[in-house]
């Protein structure tokens, strides 16, 4: 008896760490790069959906062409967002660290991401008063 316990222990720890080693496998791990690294060599992520992060640079935000500037903290570590198919989340704001998805495309010799979707954090509950 003691022996079918055992195997049967054995079996359905064998069973999980099937279940777990195939949930592993099947996810694919996100990267989320940074405007700089992203602008030393922007050819490189031209082909898939881009998961950045960067600063909202202060003044670059255009209601009118629905387009602000994503900046890191190199000089010219800079590229344009397009928003115009995505509703800005209410934390959003000139200064703020965001999080960019989107397709990174050369449009007119500015490198330019169109927005799929926009993160940003909680500034209320991290700032200082």
């Amino acid at each position: 008896m003691a022996a079918t316990r055992g195997r049967k222990l054995v079996v359905v720890g064998l069973g999980l760490l099937g279940l777990i080693s195939l949930m592993l496998i099947s996810v694919d791990p996100e990267i989320q790069y940074t405007v700089d690294e992203v602008m030393g060599a922007p050819e490189d992520f031209t082909s898939d959906e881009i998961h950045l992060r960067g600063t909202v640079l202060e003044g670059s935000v255009d209601e009118t062409s629905k387009m602000f500037i994503l900046a890191g903290t190199g000089e010219n570590a800079q590229l344009f967002v397009d928003i115009s198919s995505v509703a800005l989340p209410d934390g959003f704001g000139e200064g703020y660290m965001i999080a960019v998805k989107g397709d990174l495309e050369n449009i007119n010799g500015k490198w330019t991401i169109s927005a799929n979707s926009i993160q940003t954090g909680c500034p209320s509950k991290y700032s200082a008063e």
